[in-house]
């Protein structure tokens, strides 16, 4: 299905170069003449795959576009999309689906968010593809504004062929993307809107059980003014059925089956359940209006059909009339529908998806003079991973997401979040039939409603989150790769110069990124070797925040370190008995501003006496931040002289458990507020084989003992690394200089802090401190090993 700008023709010239016969739709024909010419071509042998490229024709601003418009362009990209899909799938064999969109060539996860949201449609369809259809090849490739047409085809040939783990794949400034998960909190740091007696929210979907109780949440803390739409009819609190809903469903269950009998109609329990859902809306209708009044606030029901672009713009009018303004909109009517897609009715498609999308332009359009604080779109982890049977739902919802992301240019005033639930446990339509027994064996957590009712107010209040959230606990099988090693070969990889800590490359997975191990063996390594507790060898935390810089490289080649952030030493990694043990490490990147983030976690597996399974343990985790140029030395101040006495090497070790390679302080001293370490002199070998590190471990290893001999020296406080803030790399030292680390501490409730540079005796810093943070050991040195440490420390 091809595009206006030109990809297509390339395509098929490429394709056609290489020996493949080519089908091209002429046109935006209706959906039964696409299937009568998909009926001829088929006649005369298999279909093997798609290319749908309707996306990368940009549709035009969103709020521009009028109801014939809007409805065209996605029945172009989507509608059609199905069509195609259902009538080529066989039992015996599915054909692969490579779409292509411009949302920006980030999926609409960058700062400026989707370019041509209308692809997300397409996006969430591709994905519910791949679950229905595991075996065939599907991707969705998005790719950045350009006029290139053969490079871009070239782009999607080599997405066929290759990496078939990869669903989402973005493509630009010469990178190739995919998206990924990283857990954050609510709370970041950034002003939240602020609810109160006079906020003005516009709520869809009012009269679903879930939706009412976040509304009644969102009232209980606000008050405010409710506008609460939804199809069903108000519901009317003198109604002596609804009144018997709430008490006795059993009861009003005999009491339709009875009616239905009288009326002469079929009174099969699919009829009652049918009467009985009615009700059930009904009833949440009327709790979240109840529970509006009662929290001292005012409720406006509409019944409206969402699709009935002239009723929503009545309703809208109402508001406006009303307030002039709305601070929030919760877009959370839809319905859903499953059903594999050779079983899925165009009529049953059509409702699926247009309520949620044209629910919203019909909403958002009709708003577009008013000021919105923020909009809320009610998602699903099926719009985020896809599902089998529900192809309408997936595209429907990612539509909603690339909508929301839209929103961070066109209305850059107000705040978009769109939120991906996972199935809500207790309340909806997610708790009846074999529904929870099927969550169970996929391993998927459902959301406990007192977990979930809050999520709409605080991703509102407590930060300023912008973009898509998903809420959930476990994810079992949407987050399992769908190829081995990811889809990528880590074999290809070169790891020559990668590091000890980087000695296999295992996966590299859209989901989990780069997972690198190492084998860690005492009788080899000498940074094990020679740092033990109590005779244990235990992983210095130099070496983990290491291990993250080498796994960060090997996740963005050709980029630079330039600083590891938020490392918490979580728990010791011990070698126990001195036996080797193998270390893992994962990274995932993301870019940040003009350059890249690793969020890295270092994970140890050991298989303890009496289980069948290992047991798996977080050990440290850290972000490492990467930049497209190489950091530079820094001009500093040069190293106080000593104040008093000197504590050395003796002095030193005699309290510090370290051995040759890890005995780095060969003097330390206090000068003015904070102490002085220069580094020892021919230090042993660290590592085996002795090839260049990128974070410099022994370095900040001088700085936390540095910093551990003003606790000791102060006050006898015996500890270990806890947390560090930042350390920023700034390059090598040259040969033969001294190096010193200059410390400079902070008292603070709940203990110190330090900071620190590694300089050479003119001042100049090859590394930065700061933040650096230790936990108390429960026994400390004898008082006697403290007396010189007491002296130099003043």
């Amino acid at each position: 299905m091809p595009d206006a700008g030109g990809v297509a023709k390339a395509l098929v010239k490429q394709l056609e170069g290489r020996g493949v016969t080519t089908l091209v739709v002429a046109g935006a024909p209706a959906a039964d003449e696409l299937t009568a010419t998909l009926d001829g071509w088929l006649a005369e042998g298999p279909v093997h795959g798609v290319y749908w490229l309707p996306a990368l024709d940009q549709a035009g601003p969103v709020d521009a576009l009028d109801d014939a418009a809007w409805t065209e362009a996605l029945r172009l990209r989507v509608k059609l999309l199905y069509a195609t899909m259902r009538h080529l799938v066989r039992a015996d064999a599915s054909p692969f689906l490579v779409s292509a969109t411009r949302l920006g060539g980030m999926h609409g996860y960058d700062d400026a968010g989707a370019v041509d949201p209308l692809g997300g449609a397409v996006v969430g369809f591709t994905k519910a593809y791949a679950r229905e259809q595991s075996e065939a090849l599907a991707k969705a490739v998005d790719l950045e504004p350009s006029r290139k047409t053969a490079r871009l085809a070239e782009l999607l040939i080599a997405e066929t062929l290759t990496d078939p783990g990869a669903v989402e794949v973005g493509h630009r400034d010469g990178r190739r993307w995919t998206v990924s998960l990283v857990e954050l909190p609510a709370d970041d740091g950034r002003p939240g809107l602020v609810l109160g007696p006079d906020s003005v929210v516009v709520v869809t979907g009012a009269a679903g059980s879930i939706t009412s109780a976040i509304t009644a949440d969102l009232a209980a803390h606000s008050g405010g003014t409710f506008h609460l739409l939804d199809l069903t009819p108000e519901p009317d609190p003198a109604d002596p059925d609804l009144a018997l809903f709430a008490t006795d469903k059993e009861a009003l269950k005999r009491e339709i089956f009875a009616r239905l009998k009288e009326a002469g109609e079929r009174a099969t329990p699919a009829a009652v359940e049918r009467e009985l859902a009615r009700f059930e809306r009904l009833d949440a209708a009327l709790a979240a209006i109840e529970a509006v009044r009662a929290a001292g606030g005012t409720a406006r029901y509409h019944s409206v059909n969402l699709i009935d672009a002239e009723a929503v713009a009545s309703v809208v009018s109402s508001v406006r009339a009303e307030h002039g303004r709305i601070d929030v909109i919760v877009h959370a009517a839809g319905l859903e529908i499953s059903r594999f897609l050779q079983d899925k009715e165009p009529r049953e498609y059509d409702l699926v998806f247009d309520v949620k999308a044209n629910g919203w332009h019909n909403l958002l359009r009709a708003a577009a003079d008013l000021p919105v604080g923020a909009v809320v779109a009610f998602s699903s982890i099926a719009g985020r991973f896809g599902n089998g049977g529900q192809t309408d739902y997936s595209a429907a919802n990612d539509l909603l997401c690339k909508l929301v992301s839209n929103l961070r240019t066109t209305r850059p005033d107000t705040r978009g979040i769109a939120i991906d639930w996972t199935a809500w446990g207790g309340i909806g339509m997610a708790t009846r039939g074999s529904i929870p027994k099927m969550m169970e064996l996929a391993g998927i957590d459902m959301l406990p409603p007192d977990a979930g009712i809050a999520t709409v107010r605080r991703e509102l209040t407590a930060g300023g989150t912008r973009g898509e959230v998903v809420v959930a606990g476990r994810l079992g099988i949407l987050l399992q790769d769908r190829a081995p090693a990811g889809g990528l070969d880590p074999s290809a990889v070169d790891l020559a110069g990668a590091g000890p800590m980087a000695q296999r490359l295992t996966s590299w997975s859209p989901i989990g990124g780069v997972t690198v191990e190492a084998d860690l063996d005492p009788a080899r390594q000498p940074f094990l070797a020679d740092h033990r507790i109590d005779g244990t060898p235990v992983l210095p935390g130099v070496m983990g925040v290491e291990a993250f810089a080498e796994a960060a490289r090997l996740a963005a080649p050709g980029w630079h370190v330039v600083g590891v952030d938020d490392v918490d030493f979580l728990a010791p990694f011990k070698l126990f008995r001195d036996e080797p043990r193998t270390v893992t490490v994962r990274a995932v990147v993301r870019p940040e501003g003009d350059g890249l983030v690793a969020e890295c976690r270092l994970e140890g597996s050991r298989l303890l006496a009496g289980q069948d399974a290992p047991q798996v343990t977080t050990h440290f985790t850290g972000r490492v931040r990467l930049a497209a140029e190489a950091p530079t030395p820094a001009p500093g101040a040069a190293p106080g002289r000593a104040e008093a006495a000197t504590a050395g090497p003796e002095a030193i070790y005699a309290v510090y458990f370290h051995g040759p390679a890890y005995q780095v302080l060969g003097e330390v001293w206090r000068a003015g507020d904070g102490p002085v370490g220069r580094q020892a002199a021919a230090l042993p070998p660290n590592h085996e084989p002795d090839a260049p590190l990128t974070t410099a471990p022994r370095q900040l290893e001088l700085c936390f003992q540095t910093a551990g001999m003003w606790e000791l020296g102060r006050s006898g406080r015996m500890a270990l690394p806890t947390h560090l803030d930042r350390v920023e790399v700034l390059g090598p030292p040259p040969d033969g200089r001294d190096l010193f680390a200059v410390v400079t501490p902070h008292e603070a409730e709940g203990g110190s802090t330090f900071d620190a540079d590694v300089v050479d005796g003119e001042g100049t810093v090859f590394l930065r401190m700061r933040g650096y943070r230790t936990v108390e050991l429960p026994a400390g040195p004898a008082g006697e090993l403290l007396e010189p440490l007491a002296a130099a420390m003043g």
